[in-house]
């Protein structure tokens, strides 16, 4: 029986019980082999599938380290890592000389309603109205009623009102990616930065005046002003704007030796986070963008060019015993001293008549080729839109007319801002060098030119030294710093053409240290008030100069600049000495 087993019948398809067939050795063998082999090929199938899979599930492993993973360990500065998902932000950041924030752009999203998409026009509209309470119902309804289109319902959305939007579920809200310019010291630099659209194009200031720069760079714009310093600017000046009851002031700090604006004020201004609700008075850059006679501050320039001129030496005097009778008009002094003035003197008691006789004395040509070079003519070139041209006579009026010539020596007559006052006498104090104002910090020295020689320049310092110490801007005076500078106040004209007795703009312009200057400053009120400290008075030695001193007094240690008292025991000393007859 071990060597027989079952077979097919030769002759039938069917085995008949009990019969049995001889099998040989070697067929033994070849069907034992047979089925050894099947067993394997089945493992082997098996073991192959599990291969894949497990090939597969590396893959899968490996894209996951590369997706999560991989960015964190790197960053590809040269093209953008396609597996990272984010919104690009569109304009680059402002930032002060320190690198403070003071203008950027945040990601947010904008709702869309696709009408034709939209489930129940009606029902949308009023939920719609209910996230947002200042969207118009009716208007809202009617758009959404005409099935027709994609229009815009809200833009920058909050994360709270997105959230709001998809509980609703309404395949026709859709959202799109967007960007808000945000300015995270809201009113500090508004007429500085300036605004922009809904649409993020620049309207106003560095956001209009660098508008490509700022939209084709990812670059931080780095601006010259100081933030605390700026911020003690106008602190200082909104306080005594208040406490003079100006209609309006502005003040500049300017760097003299690279002609960068540390500080620039005007007030009013406004929010530009929220510029639905800005008063017109306040987009008014009164730094840059108006003009007006300044008074008696252009002394400053008059004697500047009259002594660059070789005309006038710092030895002479002029007469100043009465009132100077010109051809159309007479000058008159201001509580004048009546007598033959030096030209310190005519600085220090800011004489008319001197001013004018000094003027005519130089001539016409030095004074309208002086104007010009400082560039009293022509706007500035500032990175803001927003700057005025001076107002200036006719050249052949000019030309023909002393009074013309006589009436600018000492500040009518001639219409600039108080940018191109204040860069023009940081040339006069500062050797003589004129650096064209900038709100840009400057990584090289820029073009200047030379418009006074080094030795008028300290001159002209002495003479301004002289109008702190001995004249109207006494109270800029301020303990262990050298001040020099000089007053103006100015008649406004009225609505028939009169200048107004009482309503003037005061300005009073000053640099410091003088015998080695660094900072230049202006201060104008718009229309000051006479209080009870003045004691009747609206000139500018008594408003525009104290507040100055105050912002001197201030803003010189944030500045890194050293009080040194010991001018002011120097000074004591002396007037000890006098009193005592040594």
């Amino acid at each position: 029986m071990s060597k027989k087993i079952l077979v097919k019948n030769k002759d039938d398809n069917f085995y008949l019980p009990g019969e049995e067939i001889d099998i040989s050795r070697e067929d033994s063998f070849i069907n034992w082999e047979a089925r050894k082999n099947s067993g394997y090929a089945g493992k082997a199938r098996i073991l192959l599938a599990v291969c894949c899979f497990a090939f597969a599930y590396l893959l899968v492993a490996l894209r996951l380290i590369d997706t999560c993973v991989l960015p964190n360990w790197y960053e590809d500065n040269s093209t953008e890592n396609p597996y990272i998902v984010h919104e690009k932000v569109h304009r680059a950041d402002i930032v002060d000389r320190n690198g403070t924030i003071v203008a950027t752009s945040l990601p947010t999203k904008d709702l869309d309603a696709n009408a034709k998409n939209i489930l129940s026009p009606r029902e949308t509209a009023l939920k719609l109205t209910k996230i947002f309470p200042e969207l118009d119902f009716e208007k809202l309804y009617q758009k959404l009623k005409r099935r027709r289109g994609t229009f815009t319902v809200k833009r920058n959305l909050s994360p709270h009102q997105q959230s709001l939007i998809m509980a609703l579920g309404n395949p026709g809200l859709e959202f799109r990616a967007s960007e808000k310019r945000v300015y995270p010291h809201k009113n500090l630099l508004s007429h500085l930065v300036g605004v922009t659209d809904i649409d993020n194009h620049g309207l106003s200031g560095l956001e209009k005046g660098l508008d490509d720069r700022i939209k084709t760079s990812e670059i931080p714009v780095k601006l010259s002003i100081d933030l605390g310093v700026q911020d003690t600017v106008r602190s200082i000046l909104a306080k005594n704007m208040n406490k003079f009851h100006a209609l309006s002031a502005t003040a500049i700090l300017l760097e003299v030796h690279s002609g960068e604006i540390v500080a620039m004020v005007s007030l009013p201004d406004f929010d530009p986070n929220n510029i639905t609700k800005k008063d017109e008075k306040s987009l008014l850059n009164l730094a840059t963008a108006r003009v007006y006679e300044p008074g008696s501050v252009l002394k400053v320039f008059n004697t500047a060019m009259s002594l660059e001129s070789g005309k006038v030496k710092l030895s002479e005097k002029f007469d100043a015993t009465e009132p100077l009778k010109l051809k159309y008009n007479t000058i008159y002094d201001y509580r004048g001293e009546n007598r033959w003035l030096s030209i310190e003197e005519v600085l220090v008691y800011s004489s008319n008549i001197g001013s004018a006789r000094m003027a005519l004395q130089a001539g016409f040509n030095e004074q309208y080729n002086f104007l010009k070079k400082i560039k009293f003519f022509d706007r500035m070139d500032l990175e803001l839109v927003e700057t005025a041209k001076p107002l200036v006579p006719s050249y052949n009026n000019w030309k023909i007319s002393d009074s013309t010539v006589a009436t600018i020596g000492y500040g009518y007559g001639i219409s600039v801002s108080p940018l191109h006052i204040i860069s023009a006498y940081a040339a006069i104090i500062n050797g003589g060098i004129y650096h064209n104002p900038t709100l840009i910090k400057r990584e090289k020295p820029a073009e200047s030119f030379r418009v006074i020689s080094d030795n008028t320049s300290q001159q002209m310092r002495k003479l301004m030294r002289a109008v702190v110490t001995k004249g109207s801007a006494k109270r800029a005076n301020v303990l262990g710093y050298e001040v020099g500078g000089k007053t103006g106040t100015a008649n406004k004209l009225g609505d028939d053409g009169k200048y107004v007795d009482k309503k003037v703009r005061t300005t009073f312009v000053a640099a410091f240290p003088i015998s080695n200057p660094k900072y230049a400053l202006l201060v104008m009120l718009d229309e000051p008030k006479v209080i009870d400290e003045t004691h009747g008075f609206v000139t500018s030695g008594w408003n525009a100069v104290p507040t100055g001193g105050e912002i001197l007094s201030a803003v010189a240690p944030q500045l890194n600049i050293p009080a040194n008292y010991d001018l002011d025991d120097k000074r004591n000393n002396k007037i000890i000495e006098a009193s005592f007859g040594l």
